[in-house]
């Protein structure tokens, strides 16, 4: 009788990571679909680029996520906040095509798939845990912060090199971490997983971009 309640409570625990992430891969499919198409009108409509005041909406946008993210307007306030970040990158992608064209932007965006294809993918085949990385990817994602809004006042191109580095490394484990939350129990809501995984591709994207912009200057 106890091997037949631990076989249906395995199989019980099995459907419901599938879901989580069926569901999680679902929204980010549709979010990076959306923050896409944002990133269009505002290229269309030559949107200014903020700045660091582009940090106020999303901080509001992203707590609202997670305020909610248990009931139904969640969904709205995911869109929400990944239309908002599509939105930012459209000033930015105008400049890179004013000035280099469209190859930077494809290899950035070719970049950032096989980045999450591969972290991704090894989790799932693997099924390692990875939460023993939580403090130290805490820690470096609030290093890499500060530092980051450090160097929008100072400009120095050899800490944005670093910075850029830094968060292409740490979201890539981010993407990692993430998953392996969902396969081990640690994370069961979808709307919660499926921003943070698209705000490490999100990053990653905004820091290959960088990277290759440098290696071009070069």
């Amino acid at each position: 009788m106890q091997e037949l309640y631990t076989s249906a409570q395995a199989q019980g625990e099995s459907f419901e990571i599938s879901k989580v992430l069926r569901n999680t891969y679902s929204l980010l499919a549709m979010t990076l679909a959306f923050s896409a198409f944002t990133a269009y009108l505002a290229m269309v409509f030559n949107m200014p680029h903020f700045g660091l005041l582009t940090l106020i909406p999303f901080f509001v946008l992203l707590w609202l996520v997670e305020k909610n993210k248990n009931n139904a307007s969640g969904i709205f306030w995911a869109f929400a906040f990944t239309g908002w970040l599509g939105a930012t990158l459209g000033p930015i992608l105008n400049a890179y095509l004013a000035v280099r064209g469209a190859e930077p932007i494809i290899m950035a965006l070719g970049g950032t798939a096989v980045i999450f294809f591969a972290m991704s993918g090894y989790i799932l085949v693997t099924k390692k845990d990875m939460s023993f990385m939580t403090g130290f990817l805490m820690t470096g994602i609030l290093v890499a912060f500060i530092a980051a809004i450090a160097n929008a006042f100072f400009q120095i191109q050899g800490l944005a090199l670093a910075v850029s580095a830094l968060f292409l490394v740490l979201s890539s484990c981010m993407i990692m971490w993430q998953t392996s939350a969902i396969i081990h129990g640690g994370e069961r809501n979808y709307i919660s997983a499926a921003i943070g995984i698209y705000v490490s591709l999100y990053n990653i994207f905004i820091s290959l971009l960088s990277l290759i912009g440098m290696a071009g200057d070069d």
